[in-house]
């Protein structure tokens, strides 16, 4: 278990159940979902009140009355069936409407909840069960509404007043049918619930773990093929996909011997309220039309009790979701902020000034950043320059509050980042990380991502600057061109080109590249460097990089090495050192 993973854990043990907190969420919407649960109850009221008063109404015109004796229950009959059909739809607009609304909400809840989590607390879950969680379990909410406490209380309403009816009319059966009702609406949901308990979190897990090697198949394709491993992969997703079957045959199983429980208490207490009925009526103690309506009664006030054994079925898989979903919201973000956070201004040219800096990935883990200090002087070019390894993303990590650092400084115009928000930090300090992504999408909307307001006149400016313009001038649908999944249908540097137009386009007063030229060639990671310190003359910028050519219009070169510093060269000696730095072999 990941650290996150048992703090995690330790405040869901110590805080209410999920499925408790879950609702909580959803009380908000409480508003629009009591008359959709009004609703509900009434329309199945409306049926049982319906089919008893049609039985009096049958049974009283045998006995020929007055025609005025039987106006009432005429009306009741209509009225009544009129009424179910109305207050059926209304049910399904208003409960529909507000379960979707409350789903809406709670899952942009979840996301904002994720989000802080990015990118270093985001890796104690998988990618495709960060998806299952964010859609299958927050749709959690639309079942536990909809599917478990609509018709929980719809039931309840029913047994209740079909239990106070009987009552009323003959004590004896009033007192066997609730008996009856208990056992069948509470007794057997309990048991279905209880065995479902443990099969639900299986299935929860086992399609999470079924979402994620999906996505892994997915997105190697390439590579299990390249090594011949496509084949051990999709038996993986075989057996994930033959377990979840299993998990459900199970699981429909258990219901469906429920069920056949609820129709032999059904028939058990129709008999048994019939033959109390057929005695008191000898005994000359029932009237004939409150037997007719007693045997009736017995039997409609079990329907609505039908769905019961499903809706605890769904109700053990909406515990676990409830429960995968509490593991993600009490998973703390890497950084956090403090109560009152420091303004950070964004007007005027801004340096960054890193003293003795220390980072460590895990509390007493190894140091990946050991006493490193920088200065980012306004409007300078510096690049950091090391080998895989050495701690340059960490320290880009730290400048933009991704992680925290154990010890050290990073003050920004006066101010320690640690004294800021996370969010204005990145409105300061942002550009291209090492994983940046390209959307499925067009040249446009990829671009607009960093300034949602700027205009056409501002694309071509920062795609010019990347030189990136011509290219897209040249091609049919220019701006509005897919680009495939992660740039698929552009070259390395066409890719590397639209990030750092993406960068350039957010207009930063202090811009971050990192690994700008990763995975392209020599000569085209040279041309795509000096262009990049082409375009950001004059802005405070900070340049990672592991290559060695390039680099000669920098204006100060550090190179990282294991976590610290180990050379710096100032003004006007960059393009001596690149040049050296070139020969030199790389450790």
């Amino acid at each position: 278990m990941t650290p996150h993973a048992k703090v995690a854990a330790l405040a869901r043990a110590r805080g209410p159940h999920p499925t408790i907190r879950l609702l909580r969420h959803l009380v908000p919407y409480w508003r629009r979902l009591l008359p959709a649960a009004l609703a509900s109850a009434g329309s199945d009221l409306a049926a049982a009140a319906l089919t008893a008063t049609a039985a009096w109404l049958i049974t009283r015109a045998a006995e020929q009355p007055p025609i005025a004796s039987l106006s009432v229950a005429i009306v009741a009959v209509r009225a009544l069936a009129l009424g179910r059909g109305a207050l059926r739809y209304t049910d399904r607009l208003l409960g529909h409407d507000g379960v979707l609304r409350a789903v809406a909400g709670f899952r942009t809840r979840v996301y904002e909840a994720l989000v802080p989590l990015a990118p270093a607390g985001a890796l104690a879950f998988r990618s495709g069960d960060q998806l299952t969680r964010l859609v299958d379990d927050v749709n959690a909410a639309q079942d536990l509404l909809l599917r478990v406490l609509l018709p929980a209380a719809a039931a309840c309403a029913v047994t209740a007043t079909a239990t106070a009816t009987a009552m009323v009319l003959l004590p004896q059966a009033g007192v066997l049918l609730g008996l009856t009702l208990a056992v069948a609406g509470l007794l057997v949901p309990a048991l279905v619930l209880a065995l479902s308990r443990r099969a639900g979190r299986a299935e929860k897990a086992t399609r999470a773990e079924l979402a994620a090697l999906t996505v892994d198949v997915t997105e190697g394709a390439a590579d299990l093929t390249a090594y011949g491993a496509r084949g051990r992969a999709h038996e993986r997703v075989r057996r994930a996909s033959g377990e979840i079957a299993a998990l459900e045959r199970r699981g429909v199983l258990t219901t469906s011997l429920a069920s056949a429980v609820v129709l032999l208490l059904q028939g058990g207490a129709t008999v048994g309220v019939t033959w109390l009925a057929l005695r008191a009526h000898a005994a000359g103690a029932l009237p004939a039309v409150h037997l007719t309506v007693l045997t009736v009664l017995a039997l409609i006030s079990f329907e609505p009790l039908a769905s019961l054994p499903a809706a605890a079925r769904r109700l053990a898989e909406v515990q676990a979701s409830a429960r995968r979903l509490a593991d993600l919201l009490d998973t703390p973000p890497p950084v956090t902020d403090p109560p009152v956070p420091a303004p950070l201004p964004t007007d005027e040219p801004l340096g960054v000034d890193i003293t003795d800096l220390r980072v460590r990935h895990h509390p007493g883990g190894p140091l990946v950043l050991d006493g490193v200090s920088l200065r980012l002087p306004p409007g300078h070019r510096v690049v950091l320059l090391g080998a895989s390894g050495s701690g340059k993303s960490t320290l880009v990590a730290a400048l933009m509050r991704f992680v925290p650092y154990t010890s050290g400084s990073i003050r920004v115009c006066g101010r320690e980042l640690r004294d800021c928000a996370a969010a204005d930090v990145r409105r300061v300090i942002t550009g291209m990380t090492q994983d940046a992504h390209v959307f499925h999408t067009t040249i446009r909307a990829n671009l607009l991502l960093a300034r949602p307001d700027a205009t056409d006149a501002d694309l071509r400016d920062a795609a010019r600057k990347a030189r990136l313009l011509d290219w897209i001038e040249s091609l049919p649908d220019r701006w509005d061109t897919p680009l495939g999944g992660d740039g698929a249908t552009m070259s390395g540097g066409q890719r590397q080109r639209l990030l750092l137009t993406r960068a350039l386009l957010a207009d930063p007063p202090v811009l971050v590249l990192d690994e700008p030229t990763e995975g392209l060639d020599p000569d085209t990671a040279a041309a795509v460097l000096a262009d990049i310190l082409d375009a950001t003359r004059g802005r405070t910028t900070l340049l990672v990089t592991h290559e060695r050519e390039g680099l000669a219009a920098a204006d100060q070169i550090v190179t990282l090495d294991r976590g610290r510093i180990r050379h710096t060269t100032q003004d006007g000696l960059a393009a001596q050192h690149s040049e050296r730095a070139r020969r030199e072999p790389e450790r």
